[in-house]
């Protein structure tokens, strides 16, 4: 696998033209893909792309701490259909009388959610989808559509200090628990840290490590026709 940290990757796609030996134990003559690849866009001094663009079908996941930006880049860059758990819990506030805790109805928003992310992914469109990062069965829940589809799957990773996350978290003027961040920090850590070794979660065909610059210079996330 290959962390590639120099030059700029405006288009990527999965037909990389890299292959892979056939894994110990897969059935004979069985397709695996091309070889995942690590994209590190972090620390380039403004000299980032502004546009990246996935196979068609393929999809995306983004994540990173809670208030790291995920949220402001998928609704500015993404045109494609794009599932954020933060649109679901915002259409459920509006319902919801105001002085009711979200933790009452936090289970609804999570079905609402991913009862949306079910019938996207049936669509077979290519999806932008929210992931927290600790929630691996979500990506290994994508992992298996895209296999099923014959696309990839990509990783798109906010590496942000926990302070400047915990930031944005008052700018949005919504948080999380110091429990539930600290559960954030050690798996964004690990994910960002496996990624600067050259490896990413299973299933998936790529990662990309972006910075808070990075991300605020990216103008387009979207798909190839």
């Amino acid at each position: 696998m290959t962390v590639h940290k120099a030059s700029a990757y405006p288009a990527m796609t999965t037909a990389s033209g890299v292959t892979v030996p056939e894994q110990p134990g897969a059935p004979a003559g069985e397709a695996l893909g091309p070889a995942p690849v690590v994209r590190d866009l972090r620390a380039r001094e403004g000299r980032t792309p502004r546009r990246l663009r996935f196979g068609a079908g393929d999809l995306v996941v983004v994540s990173g701490l809670p208030g790291s930006g995920k949220t402001t880049l998928i609704k500015r860059a993404v045109a494609a259909p794009r599932l954020d758990s933060q649109d679901a819990r915002d259409r459920w506030a509006r319902r919801m009388p105001r002085f009711l805790p979200y933790a009452v109805y936090r289970p609804l928003v999570r079905i609402a959610h991913y009862a949306a992310l079910r019938r996207a992914l049936r669509s077979g469109e290519s999806v932008v989808v929210h992931d927290c990062g600790t929630q691996a069965w979500v990506r290994r829940w994508l992992a298996r559509e895209a296999r099923r589809r014959g696309r990839g799957l990509h990783l798109l990773l906010l590496d942000v200090d926990p302070r400047t996350a915990l930031a944005g978290q008052r700018e949005r003027g919504r948080g999380v628990s110091r429990y539930a961040f600290t559960r954030h920090r050690g798996a964004v850590g690990s994910l960002v840290r496996d990624a600067e070794n050259g490896r990413v979660p299973a299933g998936c065909a790529s990662a990309v490590l972006l910075d808070r610059s990075a991300a605020d210079g990216l103008q387009v996330l979207g798909f190839e026709d």
